[in-house]
C-alpha cells in the first residue's frame, strides 16, 4: 500500500546512512527538486533499508570503511582504497566532502530507529542529512548512544523522544517493516525512489534524470488530483 501526503506527490526513498550512493543521490534529487517549478507540491518519505543487517564488531573494535570492504571482498588495504576513489569523486561532483579515511563501520539499526522517531514529527530528511554527514564527513560513531542523543536533539527532538526510539519496539517494528517491503518489492540495492507509486529510479542518478522523472511523474499525478477551481470569497469570521 503506497503512501498518500494531502495534496502532494510522494517520492519515496529507500536509503541506509552508511550508503555513500544515498548521500550523493539525495543531492542529485534535491538539484532536480530546485529546478522542479512545483516542487513545493512534492513531498519526501524515507524509508530505512541496511546494506549490512547482521554486522557486529569483534571485541568491540572500531572498523575503518577501508578495511571493512578489504576484508568483505577478500582483497588488499591498498585495493580497497582505490576502489573508493569514484565515490570520491562522484561525491565531490555534488557538493560532498567525503572523508571516508575517517569513517567508523557501525551497524545502522539504531540510528534508523531514530530515524523512524524523527518521521512521526515530520523530521526524518533532517535526519537523514545529520546522520549522513556525522558518517561521511565527521567520522562520527552511529552505534555511540551520544551521538544518537546530539543528533536527535539537534533537528527538534528531546531527549524523552531519543530514549523512546530507542527503547519503544514500535520504532523497531517501523524499520523491520520498511526492510521487509523492500525485500517483497525486490529492492537489491540503494538509493530506491519511487515516484507517484509508479515510476523508479535505482542508484545515485544524473540530476536531469531525477529531473526527468518529476516531471513525468508530476504531470500523470496532476491528472488524478486536479488544481483546485474553487473561489473563495473572504469576509468577517
Amino acid at each position: 500500500m503506497r503512501i498518500v501526503l494531502h495534496n502532494k506527490m510522494v517520492v519515496e526513498v529507500w536509503s541506509d546512512i552508511m550508503c555513500p550512493f544515498c548521500y550523493i543521490g539525495k543531492r542529485h534529487c534535491e538539484a532536480a527538486m530546485s529546478q522542479f517549478a512545483e516542487s513545493s507540491k512534492v513531498g519526501m518519505v524515507w524509508h530505512s533499508y541496511q546494506l549490512d543487517p547482521n554486522y557486529t564488531r569483534s571485541s568491540g573494535q572500531l572498523e575503518g570503511v577501508f578495511q571493512y570492504l578489504a576484508k568483505r571482498k577478500g582483497i588488499s588495504l591498498e585495493q580497497s582504497v582505490r576502489m573508493h576513489d569514484r565515490v570520491l569523486q562522484m561525491a565531490s561532483d555534488a557538493g560532498l566532502a567525503f572523508k571516508l579515511d575517517r569513517a567508523i563501520v557501525a551497524n545502522s539499526f539504531r540510528a534508523h530507529r531514530l530515524i523512524q522517531m524523527a518521521k512521526t514529527k515530520g523530521l526524518g530528511e533532517h535526519a537523514e542529512e545529520h546522520f549522513f554527514k556525522a558518517y561521511f564527513v565527521e567520522g562520527l560513531d552511529l552505534e555511540d548512544p551520544d551521538l544518537l542523543m546530539a543528533i536527535g536533539k539537534s533537528i527538534g527532538l528531546s531527549e524523552v523522544e531519543v530514549r523512546e526510539s530507542q527503547e519503544n519496539g514500535d520504532y523497531a517494528h517501523l524499520v523491520n517493516q520498511d526492510l521487509r517491503e523492500a525485500q517483497n518489492m525486490g529492492i537489491k540495492g540503494v538509493p530506491f525512489f519511487i515516484f507517484n507509486g509508479k515510476h523508479t529510479i535505482s542508484g545515485a542518478q544524473p540530476t536531469d534524470v531525477f529531473l526527468d522523472t518529476l516531471k513525468k511523474s508530476f504531470v500523470e499525478w496532476r491528472r488524478i488530483v486536479p488544481v483546485s477551481r474553487l473561489k473563495i470569497s473572504k469576509g468577517e469570521i
